[in-house]
């Protein structure tokens, strides 16, 4: 049991390590070739800190552990809204300037809203999935036309398009982004592989479902490049990357990795993400949505005390879950 539990917080590391090296080289290797760094900054850095997830989803479906998958983009977004956001706003309150940012913000509860119809029925099919995956391509889509429309013929102005193109590694040679390129590329399915291997024999011996290791230690180790990327953004006073990087990791966690489990195990799921988890996901949503569009002081803020709030929805959160296998 003990070097499984090793083997767990060893390639959970891993994991988050070679995907954050990944997207430093496949960022770096775009902007050698001339793609603009506004365009790698929403697409390759954005997806960057739902790499794990992904590989998570994608692995666990491939053995046959659709529930994992689900219980991982499901855990993700509960953590990234109440754990990530929460602290990060109890440490400086959070303005939202960016029209960027407030507009996915409904759009976030919107597909949040549609997964969990998906999924209410306790059962994920593979035309779900592709629905939702197609979603994922549309999305990008319409993100890269939509904001190079508004940058054609003037300097773009949008706080969170400003620091996701600053985001973008520069002056890295060729040689040495296709090194982490390529080390991603082998540490992360590698690490997935012995993840998802190592959770489902610690969840088998303490009798947990592969849902609840999904919600909880795969959740939040997982969520810990959001952590990290909103801390930084925090102190680099860069309020809306901060909020941008988990809504955007939300959409990314529902249209790109839940996707993945209908994709590669579709059929039947525990029915506990039916009826506690995924509702519970969306209630949390719709109460960022709540607190990021209720005025303080006639801005759109995310105060101390709407942090507070979030963290406290977090806590309750594991507090169910561990009530539900006392």
């Amino acid at each position: 049991m003990l070097i499984q539990v090793l083997i767990l917080i060893v390639s959970l590391a891993a994991l988050v390590w070679s995907a954050d090296k990944f997207v430093f080289g496949a960022s770096a290797v775009a902007r050698n070739f001339g793609i603009s760094p506004m365009i790698i900054g929403l697409t390759i850095v954005a997806m960057g800190s739902s790499a794990p997830e992904m590989m998570v989803a994608a692995t666990a479906g491939l053995q046959g552990n659709a529930d994992t998958g689900i219980g991982n983009a499901i855990g993700s977004n509960i953590t990234n809204i109440g754990l990530v956001l929460g602290i990060t706003a109890l440490m400086a309150p959070l303005a939202v300037s960016s029209e960027t940012v407030k507009k996915e913000i409904p759009l976030t509860f919107a597909i949040t809203l549609l997964a969990y119809w998906m999924v209410s029925d306790a059962h994920f099919s593979r035309t779900e999935g592709i629905v939702l995956f197609v979603g994922f391509f549309v999305y990008i889509i319409a993100l890269l036309l939509i904001t190079l429309h508004r940058a054609k013929g003037r300097q773009v102005d949008d706080p969170l398009l400003i620091d996701a193109q600053n985001e973008v590694p520069d002056n890295v040679t060729n040689s040495s982004a296709l090194l982490w390129l390529v080390v991603g590329m082998i540490i992360l399915p590698a690490s997935a592989h012995f993840l998802v291997e190592s959770s489902v024999f610690i969840a088998k011996q303490f009798g947990i479902s592969d849902l609840v290791i999904g919600l909880t230690i795969i959740a939040i180790g997982t969520s810990l490049p959001e952590l990290a990327a909103s801390v930084m953004s925090i102190i680099r006073k860069e309020d809306d990357l901060a909020i941008g990087n988990i809504i955007g990791s939300n959409i990314f966690n529902i249209l790109a990795v839940l996707s993945l489990a209908g994709l590669f195990a579709p059929g039947d799921i525990d029915p506990k993400a039916a009826v506690r988890d995924a509702p519970y996901m969306l209630g949390v949503t719709g109460l960022l949505f709540f607190l990021c569009f209720s005025r303080t002081f006639g801005r759109f803020r995310i105060t101390r005390l709407k942090g507070a709030v979030l963290l406290l929805t977090f806590i309750a959160y594991q507090v169910i879950l561990f009530q539900s296998h006392a």
